[in-house]
């Protein structure tokens, strides 16, 4: 088998996240999106730790459980990836995958907890990034997501079903204005124009909305019209704030040089377990407000009885699982890198009249070194690449009694699970939590005892 080839594959398994398994002259083969059951043409595009992987050319049998995804660009977009199947399937998928990790790792003799999957099927995002650009170099402005297989070509969403009627009235308003204004999208390669990103977030639970209008500074543009327009819309919910942030930034991602109130304020506030979380702008909250109740919930159950102990919460965020666990606390002390995110938790600490939390501002493998407190619980919620070794070394150096680890990438969760295991601890028990249905990720929470 040689790169850059297409090959025949019959695929025979799942892999994470979202990888179809197929073997050729007994290599194993990794095809992104590919089903058990199907017999497609790929291209082998590369090699990674002794594996090839292969993207879809076509389809020549398919899999007799795919049933009709509900969105009408489906096949074009690259948000979602799994509506062919059915929810059911889904999580059948999800947690072969997350056993199959654990096994692979040698990771045995844990109560495995099953799978539970989010609250909401459909429109359970709080949160979009909505990106301006155009299908085929030159054509009609698009407001929406990344095409798939394109590495520039974008697709209007205002259809878009992993998000609500307040989003896609939005979206639709935004672009149809923008078009009929002839304004350019921005354009990576060259670094030229000026429509960048929608950026929505609304609060699931208290219905507020903020919109965010990302450009850049190459032309001064008067927002006063589209957003008196933006304000006539009839909203579910209220409508707290529209801003317009200025990226001058030559990457891909949205960040602001400059941020401008257009109307009302720049936060939303969303409600979780009965406390409320002021949510900036730029600042992490878990996209799906209804199953991170459910993910949060499993880990104050994980905790049990803490009146008596002191908790870390590592990579704490804007503080959602420190303060949820504080009434089950005698003390939190949460750690994050970004500035932002340990104001918000702090005001939110306050907002919610608790007084037994502490945030700090830092570099979790920087930070954790000067805590002079003695932890019985850390809590663990990295980002992707898992927990930086650093951090764990100190991890183990607490010698905390419990360790409850919330993962949004089971590959690497069971890396450093691996080394805590070295260190002396045990898994007890391990339950997956869906929080993105339509898309292969999954969450994990374990926990684990000295």
């Amino acid at each position: 088998m040689r790169k850059r080839k297409v090959y025949e594959f019959n695929v025979v398994d799942t892999e994470f996240p979202g990888f179809g398994v197929a073997y050729y002259e007994g290599k194993k083969v990794l095809i992104k999106n590919a089903l058990p059951g199907q017999k497609v043409k790929a291209f082998v595009h590369k090699f990674k730790s002794g594996n090839a992987q292969a993207k879809i050319n076509e389809i020549i049998e398919d899999a007799d459980y795919k049933i009709k995804a509900k969105c009408p660009v489906f096949e074009l977009c690259g948000g979602c990836s799994h509506q062919f199947i059915s929810y059911e399937k889904q999580l059948e998928f999800k947690k072969e995958q997350v056993l199959k990790l654990f096994k692979n790792a040698g990771i045995k003799d844990f109560e495995f907890l099953g799978i539970e999957g989010s609250p909401e099927e459909w429109e359970y995002r709080n949160k979009m990034e909505f990106t301006f650009g155009d299908m085929e170099k030159g054509g009609e402005l698009c407001l929406g997501m990344h095409m798939k297989g394109k590495s520039f070509g974008i697709i209007t969403a205002d259809e878009c079903q992993i998000v609500d009627e307040n989003f896609r009235i939005v979206l639709k308003t935004v672009l149809k204005y923008f078009r009929e204004k002839k304004l350019s999208h921005y354009r990576i390669m060259s670094h030229e124009g000026y429509l960048r990103n929608l950026v929505i977030r609304q609060g699931k639970n208290t219905g507020e909305l903020l919109i965010n209008l990302v450009t850049t500074s190459q032309i001064d543009f008067d927002m006063s019209e589209i957003t008196e327009m933006l304000k006539g819309l009839h909203y579910k919910g209220e409508l707290k704030g529209i801003l317009h942030t200025i990226n001058d930034s030559l990457s891909d991602v949205v960040q602001a040089d400059e941020l401008k109130i257009l109307y009302g304020q720049d936060y939303i506030t969303e409600e979780l377990l009965g406390l409320k979380f002021k949510i900036s702008p730029f600042s992490f909250f878990q996209t799906n407000s209804r199953g991170a109740e459910k993910l949060y919930s499993i880990v104050r159950e994980f905790m049990g009885d803490a009146k008596s102990k002191v908790v870390f919460d590592l990579y704490c965020g804007t503080g959602t699982i420190g303060q949820i666990a504080a009434n089950n606390a005698k003390k939190v002390i949460g750690i994050e890198l970004i500035e932002e995110a340990v104001k918000a938790a702090n005001e939110n600490a306050k907002l919610n009249a608790i007084d037994n939390c502490e945030f700090i501002a830092g570099d979790v493998a920087k930070v954790i070194k000067n805590v002079k407190a003695k932890p019985d619980i850390i809590i663990l919620d990295p980002p992707r690449p898992g927990v930086h070794p650093v951090a764990l070394k100190y991890v183990i150096d607490f010698d905390a009694k419990d360790i409850i680890y919330v993962s949004c990438n089971p590959k690497t969760l069971v890396n450093d699970l691996n080394v805590l295991i070295e260190a002396g601890y045990k898994v007890e028990k391990v339950i997956a939590k869906d929080m993105f249905p339509s898309t292969p990720h999954c969450e994990c929470v374990v926990k684990l005892y000295r």
